[in-house]
């Protein structure tokens, strides 16, 4: 598939996105045991929420053994949420990872209270 019809598509999914709610009501969750680091919730992101970047080796050392081998095979990639706060729960990470590793959760006060520290 071209870059072009990629980009169209992408495009398209976009113009359609149907959120369902405002920011901050609900927010994604990524598993990093799942999560091989592909980047497609990076890519359909309308609210530029995600980020794929190397986990800390405090995440990679607290998985288990098998888990660590597919980390690593994946150089140890990962998404994060940096800017989940901007979710307005569109669904498209969810319906893009390939590893299905996102699910949209309503945060609690204490992730908040993590947030403001």
């Amino acid at each position: 598939m071209s870059k072009h019809s990629v980009n169209a598509k992408l495009a398209a999914l976009h113009a359609n996105a149907d959120c369902k709610s405002g920011p901050g009501v609900f927010r994604p969750e990524v598993d990093a045991r799942r999560c091989e680091g592909k980047g497609a919730c990076v890519r359909v992101c309308p609210h530029d929420v995600f980020e794929v970047d190397r986990m800390t080796d405090e995440m990679y050392d607290a998985m288990p053994a098998l888990v660590k081998l597919k980390a690593w095979v994946h150089g140890r990639k990962t998404a994060f949420t940096p800017r989940a706060d901007a979710c307005r729960a569109c669904g498209l990470c969810v319906a893009a990872c390939p590893e299905r590793a996102i699910t949209l959760v309503r945060p609690t006060a204490d992730v908040f209270t993590a947030h403001a520290n």
